[in-house]
């Protein structure tokens, strides 16, 4: 955490509270906001509101991880809009702002793309009440490949700003195209901060990942090596300029 607070203002782990190692104060110790998540269905929701109240700073509160991909959230819109009344009334007592769902391209059948899952979440909770919207204050949206910026636009006619709470380019393949070196990720980390930073409906972003060890981080995401310490995309991530956005 000292070594990206100078350039990281909030950070998340996929969970209801901080993890166990994490300072006591990280606002006063670092500057950085933590952010609790909801992943899906599986939270106890007079814990969740207690420990809200009992953390006040906390004004946000993100749901459903990746609801259209397999092993993450994995529900169904229908699933998700029976779930969602329960995120508003944890809203409603505490007054967090809820962000989400933290939606993706996924391989869930008939909702691989975020619009049909979108659609049909509206849908389903519509119909289940009365035609009301879900309460949703920022969309949620995750992107490993070239073109966020078209990528966010296919999402505008939701008519909601987002926070975009995991991006990097994890592209394969089509020669030169492909990401596997530092120098390219640098570049496409570049970009792709300039999309969130030059876009008013992008409040929060965030880089995947701090530190990845699966495969030998075969795209160059990580921000850390060892601890304590930057790698050169960790250092060249500090390095762009970001308005720090705490709406």
């Amino acid at each position: 955490m000292a070594a990206l607070a100078p350039g990281v203002s909030w950070w998340y782990d996929w969970g209801s509270k901080p993890n166990g190692n994490t300072p006591a104060d990280p606002v006063a110790a670092y500057g950085m906001d933590f952010v609790p998540m909801l992943w899906n269905d599986d939270f106890n929701a007079a814990d969740v509101t207690a420990w809200l109240k009992a953390h006040p700073a906390v004004k946000h509160l993100l749901l459903l991880n990746e609801p259209n991909l397999s092993g993450q959230a994995t529900m169904t819109p229908q699933e998700a809009a029976a779930v969602w009344p329960g995120y508003e009334k944890i809203a409603a007592d505490t007054g967090v702002k809820l962000v989400g769902p933290q939606i993706t391209y996924g391989n869930l059948a008939g909702f691989t793309k975020p619009v049909d899952w979108l659609d049909e979440f509206y849908a389903a909770y519509r119909n289940a009440n009365g035609g009301r919207d879900p309460h949703i204050d920022y969309l949620g949206f995750h992107w490993y490949d070239y073109g966020l910026a078209g990528k966010l636009d296919e999402l505008l006619k939701y008519n909601k700003p987002f926070w975009v709470t995991e991006f990097a380019n994890w592209h394969n393949g089509d020669g030169s195209a492909q990401i596997d070196t530092v120098d390219k990720q640098k570049a496409q980390m570049t970009d792709m901060v300039a999309t969130c930073e030059g876009r008013a409906d992008v409040l929060r972003y965030a880089w995947f990942t701090g530190r990845w060890d699966k495969d030998g981080d075969p795209h160059h995401t990580s921000l850390l090596g060892a601890n304590g310490e930057l790698t050169a995309l960790g250092q060249h991530y500090l390095s762009l300029p970001f308005s720090n956005q705490t709406s």
